[in-house]
């Protein structure tokens, strides 16, 4: 059996600091897990036939706070069955109400993605959490949380892989089903774009346009080959930012309460603000990816495909998803029963040793 070191558990350390996280096994009582030791895992692998679904496979929970609510938000991840997709579940109402992780649920796009049941039930800045399950390969997953606003963690994708490495992932029997773009889609508005195109691989182009001194303008373009080692290595840290001349305007419209250095770059008028800096130079564009890549699980299968993004947010993003769906000639379903004909590297299971 080939062994495999665990892909950059050192970069998540930070990210859970100020995290509760607690693993509850398939079978038996709930256990708390320290940070330490989840890190300290050793993990194998397997090789691979089908590509089948995979869920989690014990329940993990977690709380922290709403970026723009500031209410501490309870999270638990549940292993859900084969072609259950990815569900959340509002179990603060009453009766608690379901809502699906597709495109058409999104019914608002300012600053985060939010998602409403036919019932009007709503939660949102889910797309963190949604970049983290697609950046891992998790295809089944029943999402519980207590508010309408998923915890904002460290602003990025990087406590959510922690969680989802600490529960592990269980393969399933039923085949992964991935959306191949067959055509080209693109949309616009007032010179934002984004677009999708036939590509054999998963590829994200992204560039941003910020006028600020802090902004390095050679760092505002970005080209990522999606696959769990590039997510968890370039993609997964990068945080949320906002700019101190939008405080106001955050303000009166109620958002960000929850917001401080300890879950966003904070960019002042010449400085970044956070006393630790940047994670990486292209930070800026590369949570811009993480987002999108979020955005985009919302078809409901991975993509096999080109997205470029220029100036893109939420609102483009779900047009994008949901003119792509209107049309089925717009791309294939396809699935694969050898992993070596798959486009996109899919890693074998990793097994955690007690």
């Amino acid at each position: 059996m080939v062994r495999w070191r665990k892909f950059s558990t050192s970069l998540h350390s930070c990210a859970v600091k100020r995290t509760e996280c607690a693993v509850e096994p398939s079978q038996g009582s709930e256990q708390e897990v320290p940070s330490q030791t989840l890190l300290n895992w050793g993990l194998e692998r397997r090789s691979l036939a089908l590509i089948a679904q995979r869920t989690l496979k014990n329940v993990v929970r977690a709380t922290g706070v709403g970026l723009h609510s500031g209410d501490t938000v309870y999270l638990t991840l549940r292993p859900a069955p084969e072609n259950h997709g990815i569900q959340f579940k509002r179990v603060d109402l009453d009766p608690p109400a379901l809502i699906q992780a597709t495109a058409d649920s999104v019914s608002q796009t300012t600053l985060s993605t939010c998602l409403s049941s036919p019932e009007g039930a709503t939660v949102s800045t889910v797309e963190h959490l949604l970049s983290a399950l697609s950046g891992l390969g998790i295809d089944n997953v029943l999402i519980e949380c207590n508010a309408p606003e998923l915890p904002i963690m460290d602003g990025s994708a990087s406590p959510f892989v922690f969680l989802i490495q600490s529960a592990g992932v269980r393969e399933q029997t039923a085949p992964r089903e991935y959306l191949r773009i067959t055509h080209i889609i693109e949309v616009e508005d007032s010179g934002k774009t984004a677009r999708l195109e036939p590509f054999n691989g998963f590829r994200i182009s992204f560039s941003i346009d910020f006028d600020h001194p802090v902004v390095d303008q050679g760092a505002c373009k970005t080209v990522v080959d999606v696959d769990e080692a590039s997510f968890v290595r370039e993609v997964s840290r990068a945080r949320t930012f906002g700019f101190m001349r939008d405080l106001d305007y955050l303000k009166a419209n109620n958002l960000a309460r929850g917001g401080s250095m300890a879950n966003a770059i904070v960019v002042g008028e010449d400085r970044i603000l956070n006393d630790d800096g940047l994670r990486q130079n292209d930070e800026f564009v590369k949570h811009k990816v993480l987002d999108a890549l979020g955005d985009l699980y919302l078809a409901g299968r991975p993509i096999i495909g080109h997205y470029s993004g220029s100036r893109s947010g939420h609102a483009l993003n779900n047009r994008l998803l949901r003119q792509l769906l209107s049309d089925p000639s717009h791309y294939e379903v396809v699935s694969f029963e050898n992993a070596a004909d798959c486009p996109i590297p899919v890693l074998p299971i990793v097994e955690n040793d007690a």
